[in-house]
């Protein structure tokens, strides 16, 4: 009669095949972390640039052209954005151009939006 069962070297084998497997799928999970992590920060920074073309239209006067700055909280933090004001070949319209960044310095842009304002 003889024994069976697996010998050493199968063992290793496997054992080596299942620890590339949980590599493979702790990376996977560091990856789909880092990827809503960032999907949350582009809503975010979308969601202030909508705010800034809601509060330029809703202001009471229509926007001269031209630049400006400010911050918002949004979520846990502080966003920067720059609102840039341009004339149309329609002169009762304005672009409204907002770029929202994660830092004060305003070096790159997290989201940008385009609107349009009206004269009222």
């Amino acid at each position: 009669m003889s024994a069976r069962g697996f010998t050493l070297l199968e063992v290793l084998v496997a054992l080596a095949v299942v620890a590339l497997a949980l590599v493979a799928l702790v990376r996977a999970s560091g990856l789909s972390a880092d990827a809503l992590s960032r999907e949350r920060e582009v809503t975010l920074a979308t969601w202030v640039a909508a705010n800034v073309v809601a509060d330029s239209r809703i202001e009471g006067r229509f926007p001269e052209p031209g630049r400006s700055e400010g911050s918002m909280r949004m979520g846990t933090r502080d966003w920067y954005w720059r609102l840039e004001v341009q004339a149309t070949d329609d002169p009762a319209v304005r672009r409204l151009e907002v770029a929202v960044y994660d830092d004060p310095a305003r070096t790159r842009p997290a989201a940008s939006l385009t609107g349009f304002a009206g004269a009222p």
